[in-house]
């Protein structure tokens, strides 16, 4: 049901994507505008605990990232590696990037200048390694208050670019309820189109339900914006309307139901439980290990009021109350158990998402509009069209999967279905941590490639 959820969520600030552009490795995707791909969520284990397992898997602890930067020079290709790691006697974390291409290409410059390498083109190849551009810090912080409040923070700073980026997050668990105050200046925003977004301030309270499977979910919350948003590696004065200046009090509730066409459980007895698995009859993962059909829904509604001058600073109205509703049925099936070496792993997840029912219902009947008359309507909303996400995955070679993430509108600007966007990646799932695997993902629309550790994520 995590995919459905999405729906929901990014009608809220708090949606985390992976991303390669800032330390953090995540950005947030814009609030009402399509979900992002699965594939895209973000991982719930913290970039320095990522980096702390990543680093045995890795040469020398290096980890590799692909992102374009403004500055051509110094290229897309990062290292990125934790120079100083958490402990039980530490509450903080030191992480670095170094981006190598520019200094390459310096020192290659500096040798062939000269048939030799005399002492003051030493000194000279010795000085490109002090080029600030070429690094980045970021320190991180996590601190229990009480077994039920968490405060993190972190701070990093790119020598490329001015300023530095902080972020301060309170995580408080109640019986039935999340509740997270966080602040972010500036804070990144990821659109629907790939672009990037800095808002120089953002701050917002969100309260979410906690429940099993299926049932009623709600959220609410607040939210602030300030200052005018900057586009990052493009220019473009058409900003979203959500990250203009402003308070938004918004609510959401919605309700999921899931069925089973069919599944093969795995058998268990209390005889068994008391006896542990060998490894080669254990499955590489523990919510990868029964076959099954299935057939998933989820239907709720947003409301939300904007206070604030966002639309003195932009030619778009914002409006100031707005309600609509969503939805999304999603059908998945698997073949296999995912305990072989080979073959032993197929799935296939297709997820049709309306993300705002009025835009559809407006979209259908300029539609019939246009074909009564014979006309062709020029005004194209994207949240009119209902997209298909199709998530495939199949098992190369032991616990290495290999898997497409693809959004499909079947509406575009064209009259025809298009795709919106698709990621790549490949997944080695380790079963000793029972449903946990380090990804590498690439996307070619946004020009980025990142490795991550996920835990319990399909």
């Amino acid at each position: 049901m995590t995919s459905l959820r999405l729906a929901m969520d990014t009608a809220f600030w708090d949606l985390n994507v992976s991303s390669a552009q800032n330390l953090e490795g995540t950005a947030r995707a814009v609030p009402g505008e399509a979900a992002p791909l699965g594939m895209a969520r973000a991982s719930r284990v913290l970039r320095p605990q990522q980096l702390s397992f990543l680093s045995r898997a890795f040469p020398l602890g290096l980890v590799p990232s692909f992102a374009p930067t403004p500055c051509k020079d110094l290229g897309s290709f990062a290292i990125q590696s934790l120079l100083l790691g958490p402990s039980s006697d530490r509450w903080m974390g030191l992480a670095g990037q170094f981006r190598p291409r520019k200094l390459i290409s310096n020192i290659k410059k500096e040798v062939t200048m000269g048939d030799e390498l005399e002492w003051p083109q030493f000194k000279d190849v010795a000085m490109h390694f002090l080029d600030k551009s070429l690094y980045a810090l970021g320190l991180f912080s996590q601190i229990s208050l009480t077994p039920e409040t968490s405060l993190l923070f972190n701070m990093e700073r790119h020598g490329d670019k001015t300023g530095r980026r902080a972020k301060a997050m309170l995580l408080h668990e109640l019986p039935r309820h999340d509740v997270t105050i966080e602040a972010a200046w500036p804070e990144l925003f990821l659109d629907s189109k790939g672009n990037y977004w800095d808002v120089p301030t953002s701050v917002s309270l969100d309260v979410a339900s906690l429940i099993p499977d299926s049932g009623l979910r709600y959220r609410f919350g607040l939210h602030k914006n300030g200052g005018q948003p900057e586009a990052l590696n493009f220019s473009s004065t058409d900003i979203p309307l959500t990250l203009l200046p402003g308070v938004c009090a918004k609510a959401a509730v919605s309700y999921e139901k899931s069925m089973d066409f069919w599944r093969e459980q795995e058998k268990s007895t209390r005889a068994r439980k008391l006896v542990k698995k060998p490894a080669w009859i254990s499955s590489y993962d523990e919510r990868l290990q029964e076959p099954h059909a299935t057939i998933s829904g989820i239907i709720g509604g947003t409301y939300a009021t904007w206070f604030g001058d966002g639309n003195i600073s932009n030619p778009k109205r914002r409006n100031q109350f707005h309600a609509d509703f969503f939805g999304s049925l999603c059908y998945t099936i698997q073949f296999g158990k995912f305990k072989k070496d080979f073959n032993d792993l197929r799935r296939i997840s297709a997820r049709l998402d309306i993300c705002s029912a009025s835009a559809f219902m407006k979209g259908v009947s300029h539609l019939i509009s246009d074909t009564t008359k014979r006309q062709v309507n020029t005004e194209f909303n994207p949240l009119a069209t209902p997209r298909l996400n199709v998530i495939l995955q199949q098992q190369v070679a032991g616990p290495i999967v290999f898997s497409v993430d693809s959004r499909v509108s079947l509406v575009s600007p064209s009259g025809k279905p298009c795709v919106d966007d698709v990621m790549f990646g490949l997944s080695y799932y380790f079963w000793k941590l029972k449903s946990g695997k380090i990804l590498a993902w690439f996307s070619p629309k946004r020009k980025e490639a990142m490795v991550e550790l996920r835990l319990f994520e399909f």
